[in-house]
């Protein structure tokens, strides 16, 4: 849920004069980066740091703010509603990302005759080095002009420094459950990689879940198995297609 704020002129809320757009990052022992412009920032600069603010929870917030364990950074990583807790799953499972940062960074910069400030939803970082920053905003707000503009001129400098912009609102809610039950085989070890490694090895290209299992239950404990599969179906060993619901039907295929 991105911010913004803005005082009049060419100024910042304290006084400093702000020449180009500029990037604020806080270190992890709570410290603060000195800004600098944000042609001169790099995206693994954005990475080793902290998110520019943490979540909180009060009663009777609309939002439902939280942690979430990422397979892809090995650690936690905040998100400030349930909308961008489902875009940091989708993440998560995207085996093109290889790093990832909420909250990443404070933006200061002068757009329409005044000082603006921006705070991104995430930035992603694929293997091919490509930098992705992503607002996350429910559809329905998109169309307050307001809410455009506001999204509009941060992605604009995103653009302007080589990174992409993604304003993200949502996907096939059917995607979006199986990811979510698959994330719960996300873990190394769970269950243990020579099972896993051993049931690859034995499914047959073009099987449904239901055969597969109903197979390897004469090697396995038949929810050991179905946990092994699972485990592969989240890690791209195995493929299957998400935009239907998952189940024993579901046909398999093997990650080349």
């Amino acid at each position: 849920m991105a911010t913004k704020d803005h005082v009049r002129g060419g100024q910042d809320a304290d006084g400093t004069r702000l020449h180009e757009p500029s990037v604020s990052l806080r270190l992890r022992d709570g410290g603060t980066v000195p800004d600098r412009p944000l042609r001169q920032v790099t995206a693994a600069q954005v990475i080793s740091a902290a998110p520019w603010r943490m979540t909180r929870s009060a009663r009777g917030q609309a939002h439902y703010p939280g942690w979430y364990w990422s397979a892809t950074t090995g650690g936690h990583v905040i998100y400030e509603s349930r909308l961008e807790l489902a875009r940091l799953l989708l993440a998560d499972f995207d085996p093109a990302v290889t790093a990832m940062a909420a909250q990443p960074f404070l933006l200061r910069a002068k757009a329409g005759g005044r000082v603006r400030r921006h705070v991104p939803d995430f930035l992603l970082i694929d293997a091919d080095q490509t930098v992705r920053v992503v607002n996350v905003k429910p559809a329905d707000r998109l169309a307050d002009p307001s809410v455009a503009e506001a999204l509009a001129w941060p992605g604009e400098l995103f653009e302007g420094r080589g990174w992409g912009h993604e304003i993200w609102s949502g996907a096939d809610p059917v995607v979006l459950t199986n990811v979510r039950f698959l994330a719960g085989y996300r873990r190394p070890g769970m269950p243990p990689d020579a099972v896993t490694s051993a049931v690859l090895d034995l499914v047959v290209p073009g099987e449904c879940v239901g055969g597969v299992l109903d197979r390897l239950e004469r090697a396995w404990p038949r929810a050991l198995a179905k946990a092994a599969v699972l485990r592969l179906l989240w890690r791209r060993r195995l493929g299957t297609d998400l935009s239907r619901p998952l189940d024993a039907g579901s046909v398999l295929e093997v990650a080349r």
